[in-house]
């Protein structure tokens, strides 16, 4: 169990504390990235006098030693505790309640570590729903023009509006901000939101902590094991790096079967969304629809690994999806996959929490897998970006980025803490779904760039009608104009 930080010890060690000082901004601008993150700081601690084991008394001896805080104290370049001034900090959202009692020994630390860093810096900090999630970009857009007295960090989300507010110069630079350092791993390096939300040098947007694991590929053990395949066969594959398209495709013709003989398939390989299956087919091969470069957005959609992305990934669903009866729904492959008709789904990670949480067979997960032009299994990171407005003046900028780096900070005592392995131990049937796949997912992964271009509909322009009987060339020769004004109209604003 670990032991609570005393307020007493807090309070009467700051005057003792040998600070770690950072080269901050203060009331001014930033011109040079660094980072608020001091090395672990020293102590003093108050002793007895030297004395001889004549001298000591039993009640000496004995004497409850002080507890020492584990926190580092942040000063200004004239050794100054910053102070923020009493600010009144709301991190903007649509989905926070209200807080919950700590439930572990994390969460506990935690909630302490936040009170500290408050109390000794002189803010409050709160995250409270005030948009929805249809008009968090609008509802930026509206205060950054405008203005206000609050003090307001914005958490938006990836859409073509949030471009608009990046482009029209709505959002703060935050590379301006010495109290930012994006090296440090929670700012989740290539897969980060500062690398999405970026024009040259500059960075519009930020997240940090853990991010979401997201599609990797279902499977149902019963049937492997019925069709004479270790159900744990997936895990050893993934594990050994030998989870290509290939090998997948190669389980795919074992598992679909007749199994009656009676010239029906009963169990086919497939069912899922085919865009799911698509999309993901062209980031497991190193594609992307849209990238990006010094000049701006990228038309990717005929890069090699695009095009032999989708081309597999019809070809595979062309032979191996269950087909859906008539008038069915279009999320019927939920139940399909519920129902034990098909031994394979593409989905997110949730869905073991969720729809695929009331399935009698057992599940297994792993990452979806990997094409030939890519070296390791990905997971597409969509985390929503989190934004200043530019509205503020440079130190009250500074004030907001030092608040909330301290707050998504990881926790002193607590920084290899999974926060995150608890929600998902509880949702799949086993733990290499964790072990093996979600740990993996959590660390590599990278973002994509289609979501922030005006007017772009991957589905409606591509994905919803790749099994149509038109070819993959055909489907892009009729939008690879209009894709590309929208990303010139894009890179032009």
């Amino acid at each position: 169990m670990k032991s609570k930080i005393a307020k007493k010890v807090i309070a009467a060690s700051l005057a003792t504390v040998m600070t770690v000082g950072l080269a901050a901004c203060g009331n001014e601008p930033a011109q040079t990235g660094g980072s608020d993150t001091a090395e672990p700081g020293s102590v003093e601690q108050s002793t007895p006098d030297a004395s001889t084991p004549e001298e000591s008394t039993p009640e000496e001896s004995s004497s409850e030693e002080e507890e020492v805080s584990p926190y580092t104290v942040l000063t200004d370049e004239n050794g100054n505790v910053y102070d923020l001034g009493g600010m009144e900090i709301i991190l903007r959202d649509w989905w926070t309640g209200d807080p919950s009692d700590p439930t572990n020994d994390y969460e506990e630390a935690r909630d302490e570590y936040r009170e500290w860093i408050q109390e000794t810096y002189n803010f409050t900090f709160k995250q409270q729903a005030i948009s929805d999630w249809g008009s968090a970009p609008e509802d930026f857009v509206n205060y950054a023009s405008t203005g206000g007295e609050e003090n307001y960090i914005f958490i938006v989300r990836e859409a073509a509006a949030t471009t608009a507010a990046m482009n029209s110069g709505l959002m703060y630079d935050l590379s301006t901000l010495d109290c930012l350092d994006f090296s440090e791993a929670k700012w989740l390096g290539e897969g980060g939101v500062h690398k999405l939300m970026s024009k040259g040098d500059s960075i519009y947007c930020m997240y940090a902590g853990d991010t979401e694991p997201r599609t990797g590929v279902y499977f149902n053990k019963r049937l492997l094991e019925e069709a004479g395949i270790d159900p744990n066969k997936p895990y050893e594959l993934q594990e050994a790096g030998e989870w290509t398209w290939d090998a997948f495709v190669d389980l795919c013709a074992q598992v679909q079967r007749d199994t009656d003989n009676d010239g029906v398939i009963d169990v086919y390989a497939m069912t899922q969304n085919d865009s799911v299956v698509a999309n993901n087919a062209v980031y497991s091969n190193g594609g992307n629809y849209v990238g990006k470069d010094s000049s701006g957005y990228t038309y990717e959609l005929e890069s090699d690994a695009t095009v032999e992305a989708l081309n597999w990934a019809v070809d595979t669903m062309t032979q191996y999806k269950l087909p859906y009866p008539q008038d069915a729904n279009w999320d019927y492959y939920v139940q399909a996959f519920l129902n034990g008709e098909a031994v394979f789904c593409a989905e997110d990670a949730y869905k073991a929490g969720g729809d695929f949480s009331t399935m009698e067979d057992d599940f297994g997960f792993v990452c979806f897998p990997k094409g030939p032009k890519a070296n390791d299994y990905t997971n597409i990171f969509s985390n929503n970006p989190v934004c200043i407005p530019a509205c503020y003046d440079a130190e009250k900028a500074w004030n907001l980025a030092f608040a909330y780096n301290l707050w998504t900070d990881p926790i002193p005592g607590y920084e290899d803490y999974e926060a995150w392995r608890a929600t998902y131990n509880a949702n799949f049937r086993d733990s290499e779904s964790v072990d093996y796949t979600i740990a993996r997912m959590m660390k590599n992964g990278r973002v994509t760039f289609h979501g922030l271009i005006a007017n772009l509909d991957l589905g409606n322009d591509l994905t919803y009608s790749l099994l149509d009987g038109t070819s993959v060339s055909e489907h892009i020769e009729k939008i690879r104009d209009t894709w590309q004004a929208y990303i010139d109209e894009t890179n032009a604003n």
